[in-house]
């Protein structure tokens, strides 16, 4: 047990959690025994209040970074409504008393099938960032997906799991050379699997950010991995030698802070940066190579030669699209859309899963992302046949309140909520989560 009462790892087989009856009794005990006190969560339990006071405490442009999708939103509120549309149907008098969230993937056993996805930016939360995340993944035992957007590279995040789990997550960029050297670098940094992301070979028309004028990648903030990597340093210093050219910024305020960002978040001392050419360049470079639009399902036998690591595609949501993938050579899908942040007016991710479930037919696992809030949504993912679930804003938040701790809080309540839901469904591990648990409302 930790100070906080916690078992050290989200294990099972702790004693405290048998103990307890389950880990989500265990995590209802630590809120209540402080409840006693006139203690509350750092980090509300439920998603709705998570959010809004992580509202309160994030900046502006951060939380419409975060909070907001493409277009209308609609996309977002499809993620919703398809989670919403599907039902629970509890079953009575089975024995429940001893539960086992763990689930294998490529290898490992992990006591539970969570996941975190890859976030960029995390800065805009934390000034701890991508670290503050991975202490707290690797606390918990659950892997990271380390994002290729990242404000702290791969190796500190190493640096701070040790042996945890984590994994690493690939924009496509438009130099191979680079694309090789995250590779070698994310398997050396102890990466356990590689997770394409096709649905991002454009940034999404995403008003929020649009009508804020506000990217955060032109200021600095999100190019950690690259800044830290000896090929596009390279290629940065070879555009900052070159003549500049076209229209010069105009001199303003907000001009002013712009600078005075990317001198802030590239490597070095920052008043070295403000005379330096070379992290303007690294933005602009940044800019001109993080992604390719012509890559096609060809491609894929490229990549296979540049790792070792197992491949997961993510953003798949057509069936044909996952045979493909399997045909390929693929390890796994991940059934997502971004979080609605890609394409407006698209199909909730939920409503794609069992197309693409039935087309793997098993013949690799299938994982989930996009929409879940709590540990219910975590549930109906399992019963219509993902593997593993990745979760994504509501970490964001808990990294807003309260750090790497708050991290921990919001993967503990999950999993609780996860562990009682089967309790109370009539499922002692999750093969008992099957689809005939869920009715159409």
């Amino acid at each position: 047990m930790n100070d906080s009462g916690q078992p050290n790892s989200a294990d099972d087989l702790d004693p405290a959690v048998r103990a307890a009856g389950g880990w989500g009794r265990l995590r209802q005990g630590v809120i209540y025994r402080d409840g006693v006190s006139g203690g509350r969560p750092a980090v509300p339990t439920a998603f709705p209040e998570l959010e809004r006071r992580a509202a309160r405490v994030l900046s502006p442009k951060a939380y419409a970074y975060v909070a907001g999708s493409a277009g209308l939103e609609a996309t977002a509120d499809a993620n919703r409504r398809a989670l919403d549309r599907h039902r629970i149907v509890p079953r009575m008098l089975r024995d429940v008393s001893a539960r086992d969230t763990s689930v294998e993937l490529f290898g490992r056993r992990l006591t539970s099938p969570l996941l975190l996805a890859p976030i960029g930016v995390l800065e805009l939360a934390h000034p701890e960032a991508d670290v503050a995340v991975a202490r707290a993944a690797a606390a918990e035992g659950v892997p990271y997906i380390l994002s290729t957007q990242a404000s702290r590279s791969m190796e500190q995040c190493a640096a701070a799991m040790g042996d945890a789990p984590r994994w690493f997550q690939l924009y496509w960029s438009r130099s191979d050379e680079l694309v090789a050297s995250f590779l070698a670098r994310a398997e050396a940094a102890g990466c356990e699997a590689l997770v394409v992301t096709l649905d991002t070979t454009v940034l999404g028309w995403r008003a929020r950010d649009l009508d804020l004028g506000s990217l955060p990648f032109s200021q600095g903030q999100g190019i950690a991995q690259y800044t830290s990597d000896p090929v596009f340093l390279r290629l940065a210093a070879e555009r900052a030698g070159q003549p500049r050219s076209g229209p010069k910024p105009k001199v303003t305020a907000a001009a002013v802070r712009s600078l005075f960002s990317i001198a802030r978040t590239h490597p070095g001392p920052m008043l070295r940066n403000l005379r330096s050419p070379l992290p303007r360049a690294a933005v602009e470079t940044f800019l001109d190579v993080f992604s390719r639009q012509d890559l096609t399902w060809g491609d894929l036998a490229r990549l296979r030669t540049m790792t070792r690591l197992p491949i997961l595609l993510k953003g798949l949501q057509h069936p044909d699209d996952a045979r493909r993938a399997l045909d390929a050579g693929v390890d796994g899908v991940i059934v997502s859309n971004h979080g609605g942040r890609q394409v407006d007016g698209a199909t909730g991710a939920l409503d794609a899963l069992p197309g693409v479930v039935e087309a793997v037919g098993g013949r690799a696992p299938v994982l989930f992302d996009s929409g879940v809030r709590g540990g219910a949504d975590v549930f109906k993912a399992l019963a219509l046949g993902a593997r593993a679930v990745c979760v994504g804003r509501p970490y964001f938040y808990g990294l807003a309140l309260a750090g790497a701790d708050g991290v921990r809080q919001v993967i503990q309540n999950l999993r609780a909520e996860l562990d009682l839901t089967m309790a109370l469904t009539g499922c002692a591990s999750l093969a008992d989560i099957t689809p005939d648990l869920l009715a159409a409302s």
